[in-house]
């Protein structure tokens, strides 16, 4: 029995040390998450500028009459 209860002791301290770990890679893949969609935003942001700038600039060719 204490065999047992020994075994279970160490699968339960094992299963907890799992969950910590697995709570501080979730956390970290969330900052993660956040520092790329952030800068996606910016990208897009860009992308964006960018574009409306072109479109000015192709307005202001003349064209071939």
């Amino acid at each position: 029995m204490e065999t047992e209860l020994e075994s279970l002791e160490e699968k339960v301290s094992l299963l907890l040390r799992m969950y910590q770990d697995t709570r501080v890679e979730n956390k970290i893949l969330q900052k993660e998450l956040a520092d790329s969609h952030n800068q996606c935003e910016k990208l897009n942001e860009k992308i964006h500028v960018a574009a409306d700038r072109l479109e000015a600039l192709l307005l202001n060719i003349p064209k071939n009459e």
